[in-house]
């Protein structure tokens, strides 16, 4: 089998799309473009939302004492806590009492020592009047007597030293803080508000109200920002006294980036430095983090496109990269989902083409991917990335397969799951993991064409497990652990393994720790659900997380298992050419009999100054193939 090189005219910009350090307290300078006024009915009305009002209850709590760790670690202690904790997203306030938005004003608790809160669920509208504020920053303006924290979408994010925003900003004080980057119609936007009688060490003959509270809208440059990193909640749910080694008693996660459409697929580079590479599959693009502590770190665009520039991308959800990993030699590894391929970046700048088809037929769209210490590559290969997802026209296989390449050769090592997503090898690697986004989430129906599976691969969510072979096969796969009971709409996605063995699952309501022996350690949860993850840092202690349109981390105290590179470079490689690009290439024998050809669909051959490009009609991108390339078998 032969290995093509080819360099790939693609964009990178790494010096571009940097952004400065920020809190939810920096909004944009100068007049906003728009204003709603959220104490009034027509404002209500205009974002579709409905104010609710709570008392809160002071009552007694059980906690630990400090320990020798100065962590609450200590001996049982009676301390204070407050009821209903009602800043997350999900909770249900529709037994709580409605109130008008001209009665905000109104003194409300009982005074004295003192707390309530105000919710209010708001839907970007299409217009405020003849403005129109997609891809504007949305910020919340509001003032209480006497203070406020301000959670938005189940978070309350803070940074050392901030001053306003989502927390208390003084006596008195305004709150404003962004609530939202690059808004569009129809986004909703779930503001919890929690109200402070104070002074606290002189607990005041008043009440607690608001003075006013209003929705602005700033035309500012499109795209994520960097932030100041910034604590925000979690909640560890533990279900066995192992988790206790897996994640500390006073664990933290911080918020280091916001403002992208969907963030996936991340992997460190542990070299200048380290920085971290993720995806941005919906913006069809990659992202470079470079962090700096608990400083400010560097938020760059590595590459875009990332996986797809073709005449039809606007028809797609998620036409870029996908997972991202390194293979034994350091080199960066892409699932490509608009293209259908995996690709290698190569040291001298081409690019290799790893798969992109099987029996003549193209891939779905490349998921995820992990490499073994000898180079063999595991991939997923579900439809996800495809417009219709199952029911795409788009999609030539008749069933969502699991692969290896070992020694330049593909094979399909598993076809159980209609939805196979995470995948990870076992730190011996003696196993694999594969998870499973099963069909029946999507509501679709199998294509008469398409293979059924079992009742496991087409329903469950759940994770087999296979025994790997020498030469990249799989054999008697088992259920690992089924979450389909689990509460929760989303199915399995990124799956990450520690040194000892456990397992970091993407599934629903957090991120599950998950025993070799399949034992459910117990639960993080963040304030947006983790879809994928990374060990970064130089201990590989730290989990990157991806969530939703954020980039967080955690610190743990299990190293995790990351790539790991080696002296080599005899690990091959394979490319699945197109048949109908193989008429192509008696062209120019004659020229150069030894000349590759890329992959390309519906191609058109070039001729220019001894080379030739090959302009991929579905892509658009221009792939010029050097006939000085090596070939590798």
């Amino acid at each position: 089998m032969k290995t093509y090189r080819f360099a790939c005219l693609v964009l990178l910009l790494a010096a571009v799309g940097v952004s400065f350090a920020k809190t939810s307290a920096n909004i944009p300078e100068g007049k906003p473009n728009a204003m709603i006024d959220l104490a009034s009915a027509d404002g209500v009305k205009t974002v579709k939302g409905e104010w609710r009002y709570s008392d809160t209850k002071i009552v007694e709590a059980d906690f630990r004492g400090p320990g020798p760790d100065m962590q609450p670690t200590g001996a049982p202690v009676k301390t204070y806590d407050y009821t209903p904790h009602a800043g997350g997203v999900d909770f249900d306030d529709s037994k709580w009492e409605v109130i008008s938005p001209t009665t905000l004003d109104q003194r409300r608790g009982n005074g004295r020592l003192g707390f309530n809160w105000y919710r209010i669920k708001l839907t970007i509208p299409d217009r405020v009047g003849d403005f129109d504020p997609t891809g504007t920053t949305a910020v919340f303006e509001t003032s209480l007597d006497d203070y406020a924290e301000i959670w938005v979408d189940g978070e309350l994010s803070r940074a050392v030293g901030q001053s306003g925003g989502s927390v208390i900003a003084g006596w008195k004080a305004e709150n404003h803080l962004v609530v939202g980057r690059n808004v569009k119609p129809g986004q909703q936007i779930q503001l919890a508000i929690f109200g402070v009688n104070g002074p606290l060490s002189n607990p005041p003959t008043n009440f607690i109200y608001i003075r006013y509270a209003r929705l602005a809208f700033y035309k500012t440059e499109l795209g994520p920002v960097a932030l100041t990193p910034s604590e925000v909640n979690v909640e560890v749910v533990r279900n066995d006294p192992a988790m206790d080694e897996v994640v500390s008693p006073n664990p933290k996660v911080f918020k280091l980036a916001e403002g992208f459409k969907f963030t996936e697929g991340p992997i460190w580079i542990n070299k200048d430095g380290g920085y971290l590479l993720f995806s941005d599959p919906n913006a069809n693009t990659i992202y470079k983090y470079v962090p700096a502590g608990n400083q400010d770190g560097k938020l760059s665009v590595f590459r875009t496109p990332s996986g797809y520039s073709g005449a039809d991308i606007a028809d797609y959800g998620q036409p870029g990269s996908n997972g991202l990993t390194l293979d034994p030699q350091g080199r960066l590894t892409i699932n490509q989902h608009g293209n259908h391929r995996i690709v290698r970046d190569e040291n001298d700048g081409m690019q290799t083409v790893l798969a992109d088809s099987y029996q003549g037929k193209r891939l779905n769209s490349p998921n995820d991917l992990v490499y073994r210490s000898d180079g063999t590559l595991f991939f997923t290969d579900p439809p996800f990335g495809f417009p219709k997802f199952f029911n795409d026209s788009r999609k030539q296989l008749g069933f969502s397969g699991v692969y290896s390449i070992y020694k330049g050769v593909l094979r399909l090592v598993s076809k159980d799951f209609t939805g196979p997503n995470g995948i990870a090898l076992s730190p011996d690697e003696k196993y694999l993991y594969v998870g499973n986004w099963p069909r029946s989430l999507t509501g679709q129906e199998l294509r008469k064409e398409d293979e059924p599976v079992s009742e496991i691969g087409d329903k469950h969510k759940a994770i087999m497990r296979y025994e790997v072979q020498a030469d990249g096969t799989l054999k008697n796969g088992k259920l690992f652990f089924d979450f389909t009971n689990a509460a929760g709409e989303d199915g399995l996605d990124g799956i990450k393994v520690d040194q000892k063995g456990n397992l970091y699952v993407s599934a629903p309501g957090g991120v599950w720790v998950i025993s070799a022996e399949g034992k459910h350690l117990g639960t993080i949860i963040t304030p947006h659900h983790a879809h994928n993850m990374a060990w970064g840092d130089a201990d590989g202690k730290t989990l990157y997380l991806c969530a939703r349109t954020g980039l967080y981390r955690i610190r743990l105290n299990i190293a995790g298992v990351r790539p790991e590179f080696v002296n080599t470079s005899s690990t091959p490689a394979i490319v699945r050419l197109d048949p109908r690009v193989d008429e192509y290439r008696q062209c120019d024998q004659k020229a150069n009999p030894t000349a590759p050809m890329s992959n390309a669909y519906d191609t058109k051959l070039f001729h220019r100054n001894g080379s030739r490009k090959i302009r991929n009609a579905k892509t658009v991108n221009t792939i010029k193939v050097i006939h000085s390339c090596t070939i590798l078998s």
